[in-house]
């Protein structure tokens, strides 16, 4: 007599295109150790979107990285931009990477594919694989994976270090035992409202309208949304594990790809920067 055998649990399904409009910040978690906040604010308390100055009191901040932290915020207060992979063309690390408005998801049997809109970056995530016992750093470290339920559990170690070491845009830095851990499920279309809504004060207002950077949000679509926690360890860096959020909607069929280039014209005012130029020739 042949037994039946039960069948495989079913995986939940990703697949597809992702946006949300928060560009300058992380998520907070709704409980514990987060991410460095925003200190610069709007008239209206909003967080401000064009100014950023990291709060060096964050208690996961070791003093030196809140130092760093500090002389970042002194830097934006004093009109000078600081490094980040964003605006150097590098690189963004998990969970820098998160700055992406969109991503889209390819799940396959043996790997997960994320891709996103921003200077063509993608992360392969093997799955139901181990780490190897020597990993050789790379810019989006060794990430493995499986399913947990109805959730997706992302490992990665690895990654590499280099001379713009920051995995937030306050400017938080990391060492070579950054440890990130990423926990992605589907949440109700009121629990995704919610969390865009809650997560205003936190990283400036939000807009769903599509940009030359960013997809939309399909505002008719009701459906489920995406919700990304992560924590992340760094013994050389933070004082104690820290958890942040990204929250995911539909996107739309608008799906903008953008190549991190130098150049003058600001995107976002569509209108060539204020570059001094010469009268006459030096010699």
């Amino acid at each position: 007599m042949v037994q039946a055998t039960e069948a495989p649990p079913a995986i939940p399904d990703f697949f597809g295109s992702w946006s949300h409009p928060a560009l300058n910040g992380l998520e907070l978690p709704l409980s514990g150790a987060g991410p460095v906040r925003n200190l610069s604010r709007e008239r209206d308390g909003i967080g401000n979107r064009q100014l950023l100055v990291g709060d060096y009191k964050n208690p996961i901040l070791q003093p030196w990285a809140a130092d760093i932290v500090k002389k970042f915020g002194e830097m934006s207060l004093a009109g000078k931009g600081y490094p980040t992979p964003r605006n150097q063309c590098w690189p963004e690390q998990v969970p820098f990477v998160f700055a992406n408005y969109g991503m889209q998801i390819l799940q396959q049997k043996d790997k997960v594919t994320i891709l996103y809109p921003y200077d063509h970056q993608y992360r392969q995530v093997r799955m139901n694989q181990p780490h190897p016992e020597k990993v050789t750093p790379s810019w989006y470290g060794d990430s493995v994976g499986h399913y947990e339920g109805d959730t997706l559990v992302v490992d990665t170690i690895g990654m590499k270090v280099g001379a713009i070491n920051v995995i937030d845009r306050a400017g938080s830095p990391y060492s070579k035992d950054l440890h990130v851990v990423e926990r992605y499920r589907l949440i109700s279309y009121e629990e995704t409202k919610a969390a865009r809504e809650r997560n205003v004060t936190t990283v400036g207002a939000l807009t769903s309208l599509a940009t030359p950077q960013a997809a939309g949000i399909d505002e008719n679509y009701q459906g489920k949304g995406l919700q990304v926690e992560f924590t992340v360890e760094d013994p050389n860096v933070f004082n104690t594990p820290w958890s942040g959020l990204a929250t995911y909607s539909k996107a739309d069929d608008t799906w903008v790809e953008n190549v991190c280039a130098e150049n003058t014209h600001e995107y976002y005012a569509n209108r060539d920067a204020a570059i001094p130029k010469a009268d006459r020739p030096d010699f």
